[in-house]
């Protein structure tokens, strides 16, 4: 090989050696995410769903690497927040936090969105309710409360907790059927949310308040009111003196509030696992239990298979009791 093709070809190496070493960069940018993710919320800013959501974003903007911006698109009972994320670009760039009312708004003929409408990334939160009397209640326990529910005529005892076939309401109505009473047994007194019912409570205008025991906490420690129970599979870790349904009356019956990560539906796998990974690492990560614990509210996990698998099942309850309760339109 004469001294020309010799040079040529440790050009050629070196221009080859360089190409390689700006291809690998390259490559490394390719990789998803490249750009900054929205998360929507169907809710307003400063409630819990908004809080959970930032969080969230929080945790996977420093896995992911990219700012994740959350926007929240609140309206219409929560239709306009979940029609957002399920009629965004299934790119990966937009992804939403989904709750209860996604089994519910359906049922109530609000939209024609249902769960199925979404690919589920995972399951991170759920508040079940308590069932709270005032502090000045005579009864003690949750057994003594439903033998006096049983004893009491219709529409005698009243209950609040939010507004008129609200989560809270189903979760009372769910209660007094596992009980064997029919839905409307305990009035319903519609509230704008759990506070002014747990105010309402304490003044001795209503008898029960069903709102999770996070929302009725500051009412609790201020000594105004009782939590009974919960009705979960099991105790709440951050309010354990409080037992189950199933602990005191033998019902298994559980509902709850919920929140949960999704997509559009035909996010490409690839993406929805680089999504799904950074979820359950967040989940893990000491910062999202702190923040949870300190607020109350409660943790669990679910992958995809599973989250889809639990909003089937909530769906079908919540159908079930707004039907029950004359809510359902259609």
């Amino acid at each position: 090989m004469n001294e020309v093709s010799r040079r040529g070809l440790m050009a050629f190496g070196v221009a080859a050696g360089a190409a390689g070493l700006l291809a690998r960069p390259a490559l490394a940018q390719s990789r998803y995410p490249t750009r900054p993710i929205t998360l929507l919320c169907p809710w307003g800013a400063g409630g819990g769903t908004d809080a959970t959501a930032r969080i969230i974003g929080a945790l996977l903007e420093k896995d992911l690497g990219q700012p994740i911006n959350v926007v929240n698109r609140t309206g219409g009972n929560g239709v306009v927040g979940h029609s957002a994320i399920a009629t965004a670009q299934p790119d990966g760039y937009t992804i939403g936090i989904i709750t209860v009312e996604i089994a519910m708004l359906h049922h109530a003929g609000l939209t024609n969105l249902t769960y199925k409408d979404y690919r589920p990334l995972a399951l991170m939160n759920e508040d079940p309710p308590g069932v709270q009397v005032s502090a000045s209640s005579p009864y003690k326990d949750i057994k003594e409360l439903a033998e006096a529910i049983k004893a009491a005529p219709a529409g005698k005892m009243k209950a609040s907790g939010t507004g008129q076939g609200g989560i809270w309401h189903l979760a009372l109505i769910g209660w007094l059927q596992a009980m064997g009473l029919k839905p409307d047994h305990v009035r319903w007194v519609p509230s704008n949310g759990a506070a002014p019912a747990m105010q309402d409570l304490a003044a001795g205008g209503v008898d029960i308040v069903t709102c999770s025991v996070p929302e009725a906490r500051a009412m609790l420690d201020a000594g105004r009111a009782r939590s009974l129970a919960i009705m979960a599979p099991q105790r709440n870790p951050q309010f354990d003196t409080v037992p189950t349904l199933n602990e005191k009356l033998g019902i298994s019956y559980s509902t709850g509030a919920w929140r949960g990560i999704a997509a559009p539906r035909g996010l490409p796998d690839e993406m929805a696992k680089t999504i799904t990974a950074a979820l359950e690492r967040a989940y893990k990560a000491k910062e999202f239990t702190d923040f949870m614990n300190a607020r109350g509210f409660g943790t669990v996990w679910a992958d995809p298979d599973g989250f889809a698998t639990f909003m089937g099942r909530s769906d079908a309850a919540m159908g079930e009791a707004m039907r029950a309760a004359g809510l359902a339109r259609g």
